[in-house]
């Protein structure tokens, strides 16, 4: 990789004037010395510092209306900034917001022209690659029709495909690989793997921090247009999730002690390189603040789930898990009728939904044969935790046959959710470590024969 810097962002701040009445505005212009109190500041951004390097892929991190997109609009140069300077070196090309400079009116083969002139390509460049655009977009004989006839999903894959197909210098990705279906959406993840594997700089905006961890050389959490912490993407999405899941009382103690901890790494050496790939494995924990948002309940159908946690093998419950280790998922049912061939089951899912491992505690045939109203069934899954790094959701559930039919007694879905913290010496990729044994060596200088 060159260590030449193409993005340079020094002490950048941006302020939008906020007025509480509309002729407040004319009067800002009519009387703009009359007295401050036409309108107010908000500081989108303040005092943002980095820089980027040829070849690296950034991602930028945190909640809505931390300045993420703010950001990455100073630096295509669509927004001015209040303070501050960004020093831009390369064509970019921005999947900000697709499809903006898209005329309804005109068809698609015409809009991929016009968004490529505004991209920066001439005529000839386009002719040279609409057979590309076209493929990637995939919209068929649409291609040839006015886009005001499009689907949503339509319009942005035509300005995805135009705008991927620029081979730029840097490009910039604001949330726009959420659109499409999901092979689309794999096919833009490809297109972007193979832009950054020929060189190209990329600045990467995504709330899914498994993209970020998967794409991303390096990343910065940003809160409340703040700068908060920068380092290797695992490292800074474990305090973005930390930030995230903070009760109220305790998020500002836990953002500045994350500001804090970034900025004590980078003293070591005076760079964000001093910042360590992953932290020291820690005792299991008990997090108060990772509490679901996202927890629905099924009617229940004669039964009650109770009390679903996570303890140790030591009986500590615990919601931040060490990989490798051993834990037990547990949970009481109480009874309020009378059921029949009765199993539970448990189920972890990804912070996308993403099914990955799931139980049930026997088959049909070896099923609880029954259990009366009043009855208690204490219900345990012993488990090791073969997990990546990060945040997951668990769900109880418990079916039976009741008037001769199998239902679920009662199901909670997202009911728990608990983190996996960090192993630097973790070999496995992917969200399920298999427990390999790797092997590799040298078989020596093979013999011409």
């Amino acid at each position: 990789m060159s260590y030449e810097k193409v993005i340079e962002v020094s002490g950048l701040s941006k302020a939008f004037a906020v007025y509480e009445r509309p002729y407040h505005r004319l009067m800002q212009q009519l009387i703009p010395n009359a007295r401050k109190g036409w309108y107010r500041e908000f500081h989108a951004l303040r005092n943002i510092d980095f820089s980027v390097e040829r070849g690296e892929t950034v991602g930028i991190i945190g909640r809505n209306g931390s300045g993420k997109s703010t950001l990455l609009q100073i630096i295509c140069g669509t927004l001015t900034p209040t303070s501050g300077k960004v020093d831009v070196r390369g064509r970019i090309a921005a999947l900000l917001e697709l499809g903006s400079g898209f005329n309804p009116e005109f068809t698609g083969r015409e809009n991929v022209y016009l968004n490529g002139t505004v991209l920066g390509l001439t005529r000839a460049e386009i002719d040279r690659r609409f057979d590309d655009i076209a493929s990637f977009a995939d919209i068929g004989p649409f291609i040839e029709q006015p886009v005001k006839s499009y689907s949503s999903g339509m319009y942005v894959r035509l300005a995805f495909a135009v705008a991927i197909n620029v081979q730029p210098d840097i490009l910039v990705v604001d949330e726009a690989l959420s659109v499409g279906d999901e092979a689309f959406q794999r096919k833009c993840f490809a297109r972007i793997e193979h832009i950054r594997n020929a060189g190209a700089t990329i600045l990467f905006v995504s709330h899914a921090a498994s993209n970020v961890i998967e794409l991303c050389s390096r990343a910065i959490l940003l809160d409340r247009g703040e700068q908060i912490s920068v380092g290797p993407p695992r490292f800074v999405v474990s305090r973005y999730h930390k930030m995230l899941y903070a009760s109220a009382e305790r998020a500002d103690n836990v953002r500045e002690q994350i500001r804090a901890e970034s900025l004590d790494a980078m003293a070591i050496d005076g760079s964000a390189a001093a910042i360590p790939q992953a932290d020291a494995v820690r005792d299991d924990q008990f997090d108060a603040s990772l509490i679901p948002q996202s927890t629905l309940r099924y009617t229940p159908m004669g039964a009650e789930i109770v009390d679903p946690l996570l303890n140790n093998l030591a009986g500590k419950r615990v919601n931040v898990l060490n990989p490798g280790q051993t834990y037990i998922y547990t949970y009481r049912v109480k009874m309020s009728c009378t059921a029949h061939r009765i199993r539970c089951g448990m189920l972890i899912k990804n912070i996308s939904g993403l099914e990955l491992a799931g139980a049930v505690t026997s088959t049909w045939e070896d099923a609880l044969d029954s259990a009366l109203p009043g009855e208690v069934l204490q219900v345990r899954f012993v488990f090791r935790c073969l997990l990546a790094p990060g945040t997951y959701f668990l769900n109880a559930g418990v079916q039976g046959i009741v008037n001769e039919a199998e239902c679920y007694l009662d199901r909670h879905i997202d009911v728990a959710m608990f983190r996996v913290q960090l192993n630097a010496g973790r070999l496995a990729t992917a969200w399920i470590d298999l427990d390999v044994e790797p092997d590799l060596q040298s078989l020596g200088v093979e013999q011409a024969g």
